[in-house]
């Protein structure tokens, strides 16, 4: 059975199949992008759902504006100032800012989650992996934000807070439509957990 968003609780026990729920994969990545070394962690079954496309563009945007402001007050700094030792963290900066811009594109398509029967299964990263079950039950706020630049791209991100805070789960560049129906699909599936304790 599937977990239908948007169907009364009763009717709504959850599953980890997720298949044809054409808003949470409408604009995504066609495929999560697993670690290649011998020591990852496991995908496992079930269906993932990726994180939009844009979510690159909103990353990218975000950190050349960065790189662009530090650079222009070094600049400043080094013309009025006379302050040379400046482009030494501003280097520094260039540098990680430039390797950041080079694999966010891989690191998107490493952010996956699922809903499984019980929980739902958040995993991130390539070099530091980070995999998270959070038990529908043990949700206690579900909250969207979203930034100017977030909102001219269409994205949101969905913060799940449980009583334990080492669980707390932010899924990052969402679709809006896909941040409000798995909001509304948590909220519906944990009231029906915790009913249940």
């Amino acid at each position: 059975m599937t977990i239908n968003p948007g169907t009364p609780p009763e009717s709504m026990p959850p599953t980890a199949d997720h298949r044809g729920d054409d808003v949470l994969d409408r604009g995504t990545f066609e495929s999560i992008r697993e670690p290649r070394s011998a020591g990852r962690l496991p995908l496992g079954d079930g269906q993932w759902h990726q994180l939009a496309q844009a979510y690159v563009w909103v990353q990218l945007i975000s950190t050349a504006t960065l790189l662009i402001v530090v650079l222009g007050i070094a600049l400043v700094l080094q013309l009025w100032l006379e302050q040379t030792w400046v482009w030494i963290p501003a280097g520094v900066f260039a540098l990680i800012s430039v390797w950041a811009l080079a694999i966010t594109p891989r690191q998107a398509r490493s952010y996956g989650y699922q809903l499984r029967q019980d929980d739902l299964v958040f995993r991130r990263g390539i070099l530091w992996q980070r995999v998270v079950a959070v038990p529908y039950g043990r949700m206690q706020l579900i909250d969207i934000t979203h930034g100017p630049l977030d909102r001219g791209f269409g994205i949101a991100q969905l913060k799940l807070v449980t009583a334990a805070a080492t669980t707390a789960v932010t899924i990052p560049g969402l679709t809006q439509d896909a941040a409000e129906r798995l909001r509304d699909t948590l909220v519906d599936v944990a009231e029906t957990r915790r009913t249940g304790l």
